[in-house]
């Protein structure tokens, strides 16, 4: 796969992750008050299936992945986790099912630059599946935000 790997990385994975989170909140509306989980479906596509693993107040971990049937049935792929940062906006990739977190991958080579470079790549992957997701249409129904009971009584 021809990547884009910039000379300012550092600053770029920050724009991607930016970007990301852009991508991730048009996929799922109302990321903010997101279920435990939710499913996109498109006609004559695998569903889309969003999962949340944690919940912090300014934090969630969630896992998205398609859900392939046929003799793919029980493939889940490519089951991305993210950290997405309420806060600051931004989704960081943590891992996919071909690709372990940065600690698993990086124990002997933990220098800053290869943190660096393992980091860009799964979050310019991210970058170009999330657009995939677009592209095809898949959106997940906006969930309601959270009301606060009305003082006053019609």
């Amino acid at each position: 796969m021809n990547a884009f790997s910039p000379i300012e990385k550092s600053l770029w994975l920050h724009k991607v992750c930016e970007a990301n989170f852009a991508r991730l909140n048009q996929l799922i509306p109302g990321l903010d008050h997101i279920g435990d989980r939710l499913t996109a479906e498109v006609p004559g596509k695998p569903p889309l299936h969003v999962r949340l693993i944690e919940r912090s107040p300014f934090t969630l971990v969630l896992e998205l992945t398609h859900d392939f049937t046929g003799r793919y049935a029980m493939l889940a792929e490519p089951a991305v986790r993210l950290r997405v940062c309420l806060d600051a906006r931004t989704v960081e990739m943590l891992s996919d099912t071909a690709r372990p977190g940065v600690h698993e991958a990086l124990r002997q080579a933990a220098e800053p630059e290869a943190v660096l470079d393992y980091k860009w790549s799964l979050n310019y992957f991210l970058a170009r599946w999330l657009d995939h997701c677009l592209a095809g249409r898949y959106c997940f129904r906006a969930t309601a935000p959270l009301q606060e009971p009305s003082l006053m009584s019609a």
